[in-house]
């Protein structure tokens, strides 16, 4: 994808930057497969019956209202909470059980909610700390290189205290993180929350480049028409259970899903 002259000089972002994955051979089987997830803080149930596919190569969208499960799900998912009953598959491989760390290391990476970068640390230490997986270590050096061409703003801001930054920096850099662990598996948890709605669009644009270079991409937000224009799967989350799929384009014509997220526009 092509971006204008004017997104680039708003994120620092140059026209075509370089790939950090390569597409894979059995692009569109499904990578990762959740299954009857079910998951319960306290005893009060977050979800109970969640069950979707990401296929491999593709932008999936879980969108729903809030309190819907959607970060319950997507930390399951990351191995940051161990889920009650279901089972999670990742290229075949059962990850249910999984601690995070090993789960970062199969490939899969989570850029929460909220960026929660280390604000005392410097852009360039909050990089490093990306790459401490087994499978990214190897690669720190070259994909902190490629971060910064990917984000001009961080290579001028490298030293720079994470703390200190805009939201839409810290966004970048949160990310950027993600793409140290040379993820197989993007997942973006609300990546648009609290941004102008010009840095939006911005990053909206770097999911889809993201995508194009091979990355297989989760995106979790509340921005549903963004969300379900650039996706090629879409889920619909409604009290903790999975109530309606299908592509992004069908759900973004689909009445029910504008009258309960678009205002029935």
């Amino acid at each position: 994808m092509i971006v204008s002259l004017r997104n680039t000089m708003d994120l620092g972002l140059p026209a075509s930057p370089k790939s950090l994955a390569a597409a894979s051979p059995d692009a569109g089987a499904p990578i990762l497969t959740a299954t009857s997830l079910r998951y319960a803080y306290r005893g009060i149930p977050a979800t109970t019956d969640v069950a979707f596919t990401v296929a491999n190569g593709s932008i999936t969208a879980l969108i729903g209202s809030n309190g819907a499960g959607k970060t319950t799900t997507v930390k399951m998912i990351a191995g940051a909470l161990r889920p009650d009953a279901g089972r999670i598959m990742f290229d075949g491989r059962d990850i249910t059980r999984l601690p995070a760390h090993e789960v970062v290391d199969l490939g899969i990476t989570l850029v929460p909610e909220g960026r929660l970068v280390f604000a005392g640390m410097t852009v360039r230490e909050n990089l490093q700390i990306g790459a401490t997986a087994p499978r990214a270590a190897a690669d720190a050096a070259r994909n902190m290189e490629r971060i910064f061409a990917l984000f001009p703003r961080l290579a001028e801001r490298r030293d720079q205290y994470a703390g200190t930054m805009s939201g839409g920096e810290q966004q970048m850099l949160a990310i950027g993180r993600g793409l140290m662990a040379n993820p197989r598996l993007l997942i973006l948890d609300e990546p648009s929350l609290g941004l102008s709605p010009k840095i939006v669009q911005n990053i909206f644009d770097l999911i889809k480049r993201l995508h194009a270079g091979g990355i297989s991409i989760l995106l979790v937000e509340q921005n549903v028409n963004q969300a379900l224009a650039i996706a090629q799967h879409a889920f619909v989350l409604e009290k903790g259970r999975v109530v309606k799929s299908g592509s992004g384009k069908a759900l973004l014509n689909d009445p029910a899903v504008r009258e309960a997220f678009l205002g029935g526009l």
